[in-house]
């Protein structure tokens, strides 16, 4: 699964992204000793027959999903528990990898990564130019994609945790069919129409707004950043809450599918609808509006 990775350009990315899918397993059936051992030989034949660096990388960047995961599995743990577990190791293991990288080479690889966006939309816009595009709206494109450059620049740390979240909802999913296809017991979580996140996240948008005013008008860019990268995953947050809300409403009131699916059109289609469904999934987490229609629980 590494020399796919590494050698084929799509069935590669999700080779990687399931590299860890069989360190879960042999977890689950032989234990967190034997798991690790696997790991360190992998990481061995990879250096060898790949490149060492890479191989660490990889290691370093995958491996901790897959073991915490094949670990929670073993010991019986919930479903919350089991993910949240994962989820946190899987953040740790990429902060660890740049981290490497960084000390390794000296080259923030968040820069280099927006160094190379930039280039690359500069080539662009100058083949535009060459082929004789109006130079107003190359102009207003240049802007608009600055701004949105700058934004991500400043939205790395949720990126960073977007693709740990990724990686260990991934893993989840399809180590937990495998194991059940193989005959084991793996926890589930419960359906999405009852899914409650924590009220924590309400608070966090209180203080992330609170710190992007006092970081904006005192220009303290770190807390201008970090604020900023709450309320995005304060929103994010209140958005799946949102969602489990509709979807359980649409449940209790039987609404047929095909009006689910319109409404969820809709909804992606107009910002305005994304933050109002955002903003009452926030609210849900502290009022409960489920019990306010009878039968939630």
């Amino acid at each position: 699964m590494a020399l796919m990775a590494v050698y084929l350009p799509v069935i590669g990315m999700a080779a990687a992204l399931l590299w860890a899918v069989p360190v879960i397993l042999l977890v689950v059936r032989q234990g967190l000793r034997w798991g690790v051992m696997a790991v360190l030989v992998a990481a061995i034949l990879m250096a060898l027959v790949i490149e060492p660096m890479l191989s660490l990388r990889m290691t370093i960047f995958f491996a901790p999903t897959g073991l915490m995961l094949g670990y929670g599995f073993r010991k019986g743990w919930s479903a919350a528990r089991v993910f949240s577990a994962s989820l946190g190791a899987s953040f740790l293991a990429k902060v660890a990898a740049l981290a490497l990288v960084f000390a390794l080479t000296s080259v923030n690889p968040l820069a280099f990564q927006m160094e190379g966006m930039q280039t690359a939309f500069e080539e662009t816009f100058a083949l535009y130019e060459s082929l004789g595009v109006d130079q107003a709206a190359i102009d207003e494109a240049k802007g608009h994609l600055s701004e949105a450059i700058t934004l991500v620049g400043l939205l790395m740390p949720l990126v960073l945790a977007i693709t740990a979240l990724v990686d260990a909802l991934v893993n989840f999913v399809v180590a937990g069919r495998v194991l059940r296809r193989l005959g084991g017991t793996v926890p589930q979580f419960p359906p999405f129409r009852e899914w409650r996140l924590s009220q924590a996240f309400l608070y966090l948008m209180g203080f992330s707004l609170v710190g992007l005013y006092w970081g904006g008008t005192r220009e303290i860019d770190l807390l201008y950043q970090a604020s900023l990268n709450a309320d995005m995953l304060a929103l994010m947050a209140g958005l799946v809450q949102g969602f489990s809300l509709l979807a359980y409403v649409g449940h209790r009131y039987h609404v047929s599918l095909l009006l689910r699916g319109i409404l969820v059109f809709l909804i992606f289609s107009s910002g305005f609808l994304i933050q109002l469904v955002a903003f009452t999934g926030l609210f849900d987490m502290a009022f409960d509006y489920r019990r306010r229609f009878g039968g939630g629980r």
